[in-house]
């Protein structure tokens, strides 16, 4: 494995995480939660961000191997 694999394993998994973040404070915010508890409704952006980052977190960590 090359130096260059595992520094794009690296930022994947930094990026992953920080998307991870994004995608939960906006799940957490207060316009989610009242959209949640009016109409049960979680905004795109933080099932997009939590999701991605995982995905990202987990493609990082495999080249990381």
């Amino acid at each position: 494995m090359n130096m260059n694999s595992k520094v794009i394993g690296i930022v994947l998994v930094v990026a992953g995480v920080a998307l991870t973040l994004w995608g939960y404070n906006i799940y957490d915010s207060a316009s989610a939660q009242i959209g949640r508890a009016l109409n049960g409704d979680t905004p795109i952006e933080a099932w997009a961000g939590m999701v991605g980052g995982a995905i990202s977190v987990l493609l990082g960590i495999a080249r990381l191997k």
